[in-house]
C-alpha cells in the first residue's frame, strides 16, 4: 500500500508541479485566500461553513490573528485539502477527489494494481524526459 501511495503522490505531484511551486511559496493567509477563491467561497461564506464570521476569516487572510489549531482544521476541511497542506507541511494537495481515487485503486486487485502502476510510471517517465529537453 504504501509503494502504492507513493507512487500515486510522485504522479500527481509531476502533473501539478508549476502550479504547486507557486503555492507552496504562499503564507497560510495566502494559501486560505487562493482556496477560497478556487471554491468560489466569500470570507462570508466560509466563515458560516467553519462556525465564524467573515471578518475573521479576512482577518487570517491577512494574518493579523492566526486561527487556532481547532478553527484551521475546521477551514482546510471546508476548503477541502488536509491540516497539513493548509499549513504547508507538506508539499502536495492531496484533495478530496485525489484521496477518493486512491482510495477505489486501493480497493483493487493487485494485477490491476499493477496495470495502473505501469500507466503511471509512463507519464512520470515522459515529464522527466520533456522537462530535461527543456
Amino acid at each position: 500500500m504504501l509503494n502504492f501511495t507513493y507512487k500515486l503522490i510522485i504522479f500527481a505531484y509531476s502533473l501539478f508541479i508549476k502550479d504547486f511551486y507557486n503555492f507552496l511559496i504562499m503564507d497560510l493567509g495566502s494559501k486560505i485566500v487562493e482556496l477560497r477563491k478556487k471554491k468560489n467561497l466569500s470570507r462570508e461564506d466560509l466563515g458560516k461553513l467553519v462556525g465564524t464570521s467573515g471578518a475573521v476569516i479576512g482577518r487570517y487572510e491577512r494574518e493579523e490573528i492566526t486561527p487556532s489549531v481547532e478553527m484551521a482544521n475546521k477551514i482546510a476541511s471546508a476548503l477541502g485539502v488536509s491540516l497539513d497542506f493548509l499549513v504547508g507541511n507538506v508539499e502536495l494537495e492531496l484533495n478530496d477527489t485525489l484521496m477518493e481515487k486512491v482510495k477505489e485503486v486501493n480497493k483493487m486487485s493487485d494485477k490491476d494494481k499493477d496495470y495502473i502502476f505501469t500507466l503511471i510510471d509512463a507519464f512520470i517517465a515522459r515529464t522527466k524526459l520533456q522537462t530535461i529537453l527543456k
